[in-house]
């Protein structure tokens, strides 16, 4: 299996967790991520840290989706764990 689809497996897997411990949809999980993703990208008073964080991950629109940011932020981990 590809590192893309085993990411995605993963991802749906973390979701229907998420969504069974709170008591909500896999929907509504995403909703809130994407939500706190794009409070945190449109903010106007970031740290210099939050801002170079998210200088460094690459996205397609206006802020990073929650698989985009999610799967960016885990590479940064594993690239720093090998170090």
């Amino acid at each position: 299996m590809f590192k893309k689809e085993r990411f995605h497996l993963n991802m749906r897997r973390i979701y229907q967790r998420i969504a069974k411990e709170d008591g909500i949809s896999v929907t509504e999980v995403k909703k809130e991520m994407q939500d706190a993703i794009e409070n945190s990208y449109k903010k106007k008073d970031k740290t210099l840290s939050e801002m170079v964080l998210q200088q460094s991950i690459t996205y397609h629109g206006e802020v990073p989706t929650v698989d985009e940011f999610i799967e960016a932020v885990s590479h940064k981990f594993k690239y720093q764990a090998k170090k």
